[in-house]
């Protein structure tokens, strides 16, 4: 599961700048690892400036190093993720789900999810083209991760409005 994204070198001795995808921050304290494509690496150093992470990872000890890791994730064993509470779910078990009504209607698969200051934006993907369903509790009725699906209450203005078609009156 990734934790964070290399954003590019910071200074000139191999330090990343990170964007941090975890809500637990300490996953990047001294002497922890992290892995990057399967490889481990301990964390050397860290230090946290606005909103993002600048670390060093052991054996990434130049700018050219660091520059060929940028764009790539962080990531720790899903063994290793912290328990959440009930009703909270990590990204990645969010991501690819079907999504569909309570009345049963299809709507697509999870494609990606925004995280907005508020709440956490699913963007769904289907037959009707792209929809952004808020993650709120009015919204949202059920999540089953084992049978593989989200379901949604539609609430006004959640769907964009039917395209009209050729000649119809309005």
């Amino acid at each position: 599961m990734a934790v964070g994204r290399i954003l590019g070198p910071w200074g000139l001795q191999g330090d990343l700048k990170v964007e941090p995808l975890t809500d637990f921050p300490e996953r990047f304290a001294l002497g922890s690892s992290l892995y990057v494509e399967g490889v481990a690496y301990a964390i050397e150093r860290c230090r946290w400036h606005k909103g993002k992470v600048h670390i060093k990872l052991s054996g990434i000890d130049s700018t050219a190093a660091a520059e060929a890791l940028r764009q790539r994730f962080l990531e720790v064993p899903e063994e290793e993720l912290k328990p959440l509470s009930e009703g909270e779910y990590y990204q990645f078990q969010i991501l690819g789900l079907e999504v569909r009504t309570t009345e049963g209607q299809p709507l697509g698969k999870v494609a990606q999810i925004l995280v907005t200051g508020s709440n956490d934006v699913f963007v769904v993907h289907g037959e009707g083209g792209e929809l952004l369903i808020p993650a709120l509790d009015d919204v949202v009725k059920a999540i089953d991760l084992d049978g593989g699906w989200i379901e949604v209450e539609l609430v006004e203005g959640l769907l964009p409005p039917a395209k009209k078609g050729k000649g119809s009156l309005s």
